[in-house]
């Protein structure tokens, strides 16, 4: 009995909806788009804080990344004809940090030296980046084709080298790379690999910006330290700067995950007693890795937020148009007490109604929230990841938004008088 009562009320509450289907369907709308903002929104937010949390684990959650860093008393450049400028990580830093610290697994020093790169007459600026053997599985760099090179070409100081990806396609556009030479600078080298390029989100994550400028030639520490020396020339209007620098960055992995916090405050230790002054940073990506995942739960909440308002506006919709249906079937409602309803199957009566339109409009919603963060990526080129708890969030709370909004009117056509009801015109 109780099931072909509920029947009946649903028919009844359709048949009703369905006899008034624009004012429907404007009453839908609300939920409809509130539901696709909030979706749209998110997939938005994920996808983006997705992108970032990406860049910063290719730096690797289990390393320490030491970058040299010009202090600031010596930024402004004076106006002397010749002068040097001596800051920067050591040979002896990376000395002191492998044999001090235990946790420590391994060390990758690199120094970066500004190049104009050259083959036939292509060429691209770009750096000249001496790295240890192990350099590609520290820094989690793939090689694409052929291989990077050995302990052997370090001890004997080689002359090859490993170009990534966009001095590949500047300087090797119709042309395989593997054995061609490239000039750097007065040198010339064999390439004997291709090392996948850094994204520019990690570089700039990592403070790889200020070494370079994507285009990288990869050859052993010690041909560059043989060849380039410490010191940089860098030539200005009418006069020229140098700088004299060990390293540039050194990549430090540590054993255990746990480990990398405490490392990196022995390093910061170590550092402040071997420099006199501040020309050093310290990154730790697993940092920046929790950072972004804590900016990401804010950035999620205040987008949901934020989108949650146009639900709320379209429950509103659905409690002024419920509001006024009351208004106009208030003589049926008064027809329908009279013949034996009670005030509980008015109330169920206009909540279903209520919570059709609010579902509706939510499957709705659902779809078509579904549908723009893919429009999104594929015209836009940004990514967007649309997770199933945001559609099931959203569906949900466009049905209780309905039922909410909805038991104003329905608790208000139940206590209607039913004599003052069927006397109603």
């Amino acid at each position: 009995m109780l099931t072909f009562r509920i029947k009946r009320t649903l028919k009844m509450g359709i048949k009703s909806l369905w006899i008034h289907k624009l004012r429907s369907i404007l009453t839908a709308l609300g939920i409809i788009l509130g539901v696709c903002s909030v979706i749209a929104m998110l997939a938005i937010g994920e996808g983006a804080s997705y992108e970032a949390q990406q860049q910063i684990r290719e730096l690797g959650s289990q390393n320490i990344i030491v970058n040299s860093v010009r202090p600031p008393e010596e930024s402004t450049v004076s106006s002397k004809q010749n002068f040097a400028l001596v800051y920067g990580l050591t040979y002896a830093d990376a000395a002191r940090i492998h044999s001090t610290i235990p946790n420590v697994k391994v060390i990758v020093p690199a120094r970066s030296v500004p190049k104009h790169l050259r083959h036939g007459a292509r060429r691209v600026d770009g750096a000249v980046v001496g790295v240890p053997p192990w350099h590609p599985q520290v820094v989690r760099r793939k090689v694409i084709r052929g291989r990077f090179f050995s302990a052997v070409d370090m001890d004997e100081c080689a002359t090859v080298c490993v170009l990534n990806e966009p001095v590949v396609r500047e300087l090797f556009p119709f042309e395989d790379p593997l054995g061609k030479t490239v000039w750097a600078g007065d040198a010339v080298y064999r390439v004997v690999g291709i090392l996948r390029a850094q994204s520019a989100g990690a570089r700039k994550q990592s403070g790889s910006n200020n070494l370079s400028s994507g285009f990288e030639m990869y050859i052993p520490i010690s041909t560059a330290q043989a060849w380039f020396g410490n010191i940089n020339f860098k030539r200005r209007s009418g006069s020229h700067e140098a700088t004299v620098i060990d390293l540039h960055r050194i990549t430090v992995q540590v054993e255990n995950l746990d480990n990398v916090h405490g490392t990196a405050r022995a390093i910061e230790r170590i550092l402040e007693y071997g420099h006199e002054k501040k020309d050093y940073e310290i990154v730790v990506p697993l940092d920046l890795l929790e950072k972004a995942k804590r900016t990401q739960q804010i950035f999620s909440i205040v987008l949901g937020s934020i989108a949650a308002i146009s639900l709320v506006v379209g429950g509103v919709g659905i409690m002024n148009i419920m509001l006024a249906t009351v208004t106009e079937r208030t003589r049926e409602i008064g027809i329908r007490r009279a013949l034996g309803a009670r005030r509980k199957d008015i109330v169920t009566q206009f909540l279903i109604e209520t919570v059709i339109l609010a579902s509706t409009g939510g499957v709705l919603g659902v779809t078509l929230g579904v549908l723009i963060p893919y429009l999104v990526t594929k015209f836009a080129g940004m990514l967007t990841i649309v997770t199933p708890w945001s559609c099931g969030l959203a569906f949900g709370i466009s049905v209780a938004v309905g039922l909410i909004f909805g038991l104003y009117p329905a608790y208000r056509a139940a206590a209607m008088d039913p004599i003052q009801a069927l006397r109603h015109e």
